[in-house]
């Protein structure tokens, strides 16, 4: 008889998948392109974290060992408000190139679908980016497929789309937590290994998000509308990238073993006792949140150490600014895919200084869309939508 494999992912929702449906869903595993992060390292964000973010990973000197060798640890972090996920892609980008891209070592990410299926959710419309990266779209079958991954741990933000729109007014206040993370947990007996994002609050700050707004947008579909610098972003495409720099801190915090708290097994267990689970969890990390924005969050920008890293990494400007990065991505974007360098994987290169401003902006015109006023955003749906009609006839390796 075929093995079931019984997938509570939400409380309204019971899925039931078996053992060779799952197989067969593990090419998401080959989504992953190494090469692919590691050119990203060395030719954008190496500019982008040193000479602008300057992130500080703590307690991750070493990454944690599985408890059960079958299934990987579940990384969870708080979501920071109403910005594009600068937090995460440094995050992601930085562990793995502290652990040498090691598959062993590293996590891949469940992300929102709206990560992968929306050309401007992509960073500056780079097609595949979040994919190549590791991450894997969030639905019932792919959590469960991941559970099964034989190599590194997997990552989370339990928060969902609530954290994104919670508004600088609510900063660093854990939001209602799905229950998807506990389950699995749960279910497959391993470790929830939390981390706090500190300072990211800051990417773009004093942008509000008050309910009543958000109720009037909901009728149109559209899940939160930020008020403040953002609403930019509305106007310049640009803005919707936008990023203050802000010293990033990812704090390690403290281990947690749902599947010890109680003595049922989980097909067994209720709504009501998965849910009280999942509220103690949330309400350990906001304990080590609240601890470590009390410890790193006193000065989010430290301005005299920027301008100090600014003036050593002084080659890099001005594409260590934001107003420069569409720049770069598109410039990286066009080596990979146009000059066949998935293929050859020789090292993209991008040249830095004012000298090479006029060469970038004629190999990719389309930059100059970011900083027309609305029209813009109709140029770079249409060039995106176009781009990625065409990228589809590639397949692999642009997922």
């Amino acid at each position: 008889m075929t093995e079931k494999i019984t997938s509570n992912i939400s409380t309204k929702k019971k899925r039931t998948y078996t053992q060779a449906e799952i197989q067969a869903n593990k090419f998401i595993y080959d989504h992953f392109d190494s090469n692919y992060v590691r050119q990203m390292n060395n030719a954008l964000f190496k500019i982008v974290d040193e000479a602008y973010f300057r992130p500080v990973y703590i307690g991750f000197d070493e990454m944690p060992e599985r408890n059960n060798p079958a299934h990987p640890i579940i990384l969870a972090s708080n979501h920071s408000g109403m910005a594009f996920p600068w937090d995460a892609m440094v995050f992601g980008c930085g562990i793995l190139k502290r652990f040498d891209y090691d598959e062993d070592k590293i996590f891949r990410a469940i992300v929102a679908p709206g990560l992968s299926g929306i050309p401007a959710m992509h960073p500056f419309f780079m097609k595949g980016s979040w994919k190549m990266a590791g991450g894997v779209d969030a639905n019932f079958l792919n959590f469960e497929t991941m559970m099964q991954y034989p190599k590194g741990h997997l990552l989370i933000y339990p928060e969902g789309v609530p954290g994104i729109g919670k508004g600088f007014n609510r900063k660093y206040q854990l939001q209602r937590f799905a229950t998807s993370f506990i389950r699995m947990s749960l279910k497959y007996k391993t470790d929830i290994l939390p981390y706090s994002t500190v300072n990211a609050e800051y990417v773009v700050p004093y942008v509000y998000s008050f309910d009543f707004v958000n109720r009037q947008f909901n009728k149109i579909g559209v899940p939160f509308m930020a008020l403040g610098v953002l609403t930019l972003a509305l106007v310049f495409p640009w803005a919707f990238y936008l990023a203050f720099p802000v010293k990033m801190h990812f704090v390690k915090g403290t281990r947690i073993s749902p599947y010890k708290w109680t003595d049922k097994e989980y097909k067994d267990m209720t709504e009501a006792e998965i849910g009280a689970i999942r509220d103690r969890v949330k309400e350990q990390m906001q304990k080590d949140l609240d601890a470590a924005v009390e410890k790193y969050g006193h000065s989010p920008f430290q301005v005299k150490e920027l301008i100090k890293v600014m003036w050593q990494k002084r080659a890099y400007f001005p594409y260590n600014l934001p107003f420069f990065w569409p720049l770069m991505f598109h410039e990286f974007e066009r080596q990979w895919i146009k000059e066949r360098k998935y293929e050859t994987k020789e090292p993209i290169e991008i040249g830095t200084g004012w000298g090479t401003f006029i060469r970038l902006i004629w190999r990719n015109p389309i930059t100059l869309a970011y900083f027309i006023p609305i029209i813009g955003w109709f140029i770079l749906i249409a060039y995106g939508n176009r781009k990625w009609k065409q990228l589809d006839e590639l397949g692999k390796p642009l997922q």
